[in-house]
């Protein structure tokens, strides 16, 4: 027993211990006066040696862990009586500070505990589990960038209660998958479940092992996505591998959620409500719930999100829209004012979400994972869309247990995704003035082709693209007053096309065979090329993929199969 409990009943909840005073309008932690002001309210986990990637662990009190390496975090213990202050919450804007669903969930959580107290932080940090990327990620997400984040559902099933769900002696797989892109701006966010039986390239995996040493786990082709984890001793950073061999996105971060984390975050927030639109009764999942509307939690929400046998066709894609309906209905609760407002949910929260998820080594405290939910917490729910990678049937099986991908729709969907665009159609405060400006810089008379004269440069694309973009133009496009003028003096993001107003012309109808943008059109000053006469030019950026292909950034997404936001609630069938 620590300091705070000394000579108090066993039962009493740290969290009931925080109150509202309502003449400064900050929490405060209300102690008996006998009692020293420096413990720690809850009880301690001790800390956790590490143990090899094979092998596979129970913690304390039943919760599975991912195999891997593992830290737990330790800091200096604080002086005594150091607490810091609660900020009240603003009312008007309560309903759009938070994200927050399985992973996701972890957002809000840590809002709200970021203010607690230094000692209750501390104690937190030591309930973290951390696993190392092993350089799979970028390093870890950026404020002034957009957001990847990586969500892994394992189907591990040991622990307290949960026998009669997953596979029998599984190593915990990557049974649900979900990629989190968070726009830049932080006005809208996709979540593109990626199907557990896709059939997928599995890259190499160079894994951290438990003596500091790198093992590489040989990859293998065409295998379910789910055995990215746990198969062949695979840690959570060769799932971020696959998922960035498959769509070409690399995750900045990733959390991994077992059975575990389903029923205590349910428990911890009152229930959540879902609805069906008709009578299941599943005795693989062990659900059973009527038609209509149901607030489900513990054992029946993981009984929820585990069926597939008694909605839609059967299989995991169905399973998988229940998935997201659940999550949409968790974030809706969580950002509810009942749970905001409610000082002993939101501490109840802090303990359980730090409990019950594995993050990478990038945001192994709960500084890191504060700054992420602050800024995961400025999305809205209506703006949050749930969306699946297009899949076909395998058409190599004669019974369809797999899926593959659907060639024709899918590039489309990951590039939007790459280029920050949104699933949902979003009111931006943009100066129309700007905008308007940039759109004139295409109207206008166009030269011919044979009229352009430019000079190529490479500004951080492929090398060789200068060459290339060279060659298509003077033999595809009849721009034969061109030339490669080398590299640019700096790298840039985007191709821009510079040129002198007398110049327009023919800078209009270089972007028309470019595919240029108007934002990517800059008025400036003429050069000289190699004959020395007046030229424009053409800089290469990193977003050039290769000659002929379009640099027009879309700005609405593609059209794919099923489509929800998390504000609204939907009927699985």
């Amino acid at each position: 027993m620590d300091a705070q409990g000394r000579g108090r009943a066993d039962n009493i909840d740290p969290a009931d211990q925080w109150v509202l005073n309502p003449n400064t309008g900050e929490y405060e932690l209300r102690l008996t006066p006998s009692a020293p002001q420096s413990a720690v309210p809850g009880p301690r986990r001790p800390t956790t040696p590490t143990t090899p990637a094979s092998s596979s662990r129970t913690a304390p009190g039943g919760t599975p862990e991912v195999p891997g390496q593992r830290r737990r975090r330790a800091e200096p213990e604080p002086p005594p009586g150091r607490r810091s202050r609660r900020q009240p919450v603003k009312k008007k804007s309560k309903a759009k500070k938070v994200l927050l669903w399985t992973g996701g969930s972890m957002a809000f959580v840590l809002v709200a505990v970021s203010a607690a107290g230094y000692l209750y932080i501390k104690h937190l940090n030591d309930n973290i589990t951390s696993i190392s990327d092993d350089g799979a990620s970028t390093g870890g997400f950026s404020k002034d960038k957009a957001i990847n984040l990586l969500i892994i559902g394992t189907d591990k099933r040991t622990g307290k209660g949960n026998e009669g769900y997953g596979d029998t002696g599984s190593v915990g797989h990557a049974d649900t998958n979900i990629l989190l892109h968070i726009s830049k701006d932080r006005s809208n966010a996709t979540a593109l479940s990626i199907p557990r039986d896709l059939i997928v390239d599995i890259p190499d995996c160079p894994t951290e092992q438990s003596d500091g040493t790198t093992k590489v786990i040989p990859g293998t082709q065409n295998v379910r996505f789910n055995t990215s984890l746990g198969q062949d001793d695979r840690t959570p950073s060769c799932t971020v591998r696959t998922v960035t061999e498959l769509t070409g996105i690399k995750p900045d971060n990733f959390m991994v959620a077992d059975f575990n984390a389903v029923k205590t975050l349910t428990d911890a927030v009152g229930g959540v409500e879902v609805c069906l639109g008709k009578d299941i009764d599943d005795k693989q999942s062990h659900l059973k719930l009527s038609k209509g509307t149901h607030k489900i939690s513990g054992e029946t929400a993981l009984a929820f999100v585990r069926t597939r046998h008694s909605v839609g066709f059967g299989g995991d894609l169905s399973r998988i829209q229940l998935q997201q309906q659940f999550l949409s209905a968790l974030m809706r609760k969580l950002s509810s004012n009942s749970t905001l407002t409610s000082p002993t949910k939101l501490l109840k929260l802090a303990e359980v979400g730090t409990k019950a998820l594995t993050v990478d080594s990038q945001l192994d405290s709960i500084g890191k994972l504060k700054d992420l939910g602050l800024e995961l917490g400025k999305l809205n729910p209506k703006n949050l869309t749930f969306t699946t990678i297009p899949v076909l049937d395998n058409p190599a099986e004669k019974v369809k247990a797999t899926v593959v991908l659907n060639e024709s729709k899918a590039p489309a969907v990951f590039q939007a995704i790459k280029d920050d665009v949104s699933f949902t159609a979003v009111k931006k405060k943009q100066k129309q003035a700007s905008k308007d400006a940039a759109a004139a810089r295409l109207e206008g008379g166009k030269s011919a082709a044979s009229e352009v004269r430019v000079r190529i440069l490479n500004g951080g694309a492929p090398g060789g693209s200068a060459q290339e973009t060279l060659s298509w133009l003077q033999n595809d496009e009849g721009v034969l007053k061109s030339e490669n003028a080398g590299n640019a003096p700096a790298e840039l993001a985007r191709t821009t096309l510079e040129y002198a107003p007398g110049q327009a012309d023919q800078a209009r109808e270089l972007a028309s065979l470019m595919g240029l943008s108007g934002s990517a059109m800059k008025p400036g000053k003429s050069v000289t090329n190699s004959q020395g006469l007046p030229a424009i030019t053409l800089t290469l950026g990193k977003d050039f993929q290769g000659a002929g292909v379009s640099l027009t950034t879309p700005t609405k997404a593609p059209d794919v199969d099923s489509k929800t936001t998390a504000d609204k609630v939907t009927c699985a069938k």
